[in-house]
């Protein structure tokens, strides 16, 4: 005798529910560890690792994203830059920078800076870029350096022109973009005696790459922090511009022997209003190229290089 439709229905209830309950009353998997002891393709008891592979996608995944988000430039969207050094060489390079004053960027100072930090004397050899390692160290300290200082300058966290209603006016900018740079050039006021060396070891070939790229986030940081908001083509001409009139203030200020370096405040301040002067900006690149190249080649006839 064939069962009708409704008898088929209540049996079907009765398995369902005394399945969900021995789920339920079933202890729960430990974790890292299959219930299954099958070999098919959601297990990994056989492999070694003891991980679900669904755990190790996932992490892969995890990975994937911090990647994709990791940005050089300013972005809401994007989190900030991991650690620029690690803590071995934050260690070593901060230690030897108290003793770039008395020795330079050197590997002199490295060593001293190796001994300080409590290691060998050899152990700036993990810094493969050698003494530029250590200028590299100043250029991102003092660059990380300016969103302290613009909150006090203007108050507020961040990007600190995001925050006014309406955002700045352009006048509003570009005095705080003045008050910046004059900040960061101020940075290098303890090693200034040193600096024509170290833009002299910036101009070796392969170290301009990296020279410049600083000198690109130093210009991003300061137009950043000073509230520019710019999506348009002017977004990349501001930082050119910003770029190479800082360079030529830098430049200028190794010459300058005027109190509280007067004379570079000037100078700074009449670029900034040449800013919009194309033959300006272009002068100003000549004159940081000019000096960066004569210095290199003076570093390498100090070294017995004939050249």
């Amino acid at each position: 005798m064939r069962p009708s439709p409704i008898t088929l229905r209540r049996a079907a209830r009765q398995i369902f529910f005394s399945s969900s309950t021995l789920r339920a009353a079933a202890p729960a998997p430990i974790a890292g560890r299959s219930l299954s002891t099958t070999t098919g393709s959601d297990c990994t008891c056989g492999n070694g690792s003891g991980r679900p592979r669904q755990i190790q996608h996932s992490q892969k995944l995890q990975q994937q994203q911090k990647q994709q988000q990791r940005s050089s430039y300013h972005s809401y969207d994007h989190p900030s830059s991991p650690a620029s050094f690690t803590p071995v060489e934050e260690s070593i390079l901060s230690a030897a920078y108290l003793h770039v004053p008395a020795h330079g960027f050197t590997s002199s100072a490295l060593a001293a800076g190796a001994r300080d930090a409590g290691y060998l004397d050899i152990s700036p050899t993990i810094l493969p870029e050698g003494a530029f390692t250590l200028i590299r160290y100043h250029l991102v300290k003092q660059r990380e350096g300016l969103a302290a200082r613009a909150r006090e300058l203007f108050g507020g966290e961040g990007h600190v022109g995001a925050y006014k209603p309406g955002g700045l006016s352009e006048r509003e900018i570009k005095g705080r973009v003045e008050a910046l740079m004059w900040e960061r050039l101020m940075g290098n006021r303890e090693v200034i005696g040193r600096w024509q060396e170290a833009l002299a070891i910036m101009a070796q070939p392969s170290y301009v790459p990296p020279a410049l790229k600083e000198l690109a986030l130093l210009s991003d940081e300061i137009l950043f922090l000073a509230g520019d908001s710019s999506v348009d083509p002017s977004w990349y001409t501001k930082r050119a511009s910003l770029s190479t009139i800082y360079a030529a203030a830098e430049l200028f200020m190794t010459n300058d022997h005027s109190p509280e370096f007067m004379d570079t405040r000037a100078f700074l301040n009449r670029r900034l209003r040449e800013v919009n002067e194309v033959g300006g900006v272009f002068r100003n690149l000549r004159e940081w190229v000019g000096f960066t190249a004569t210095a290199g080649v003076n570093v390498l006839r100090s070294k017995g290089v004939r050249i």
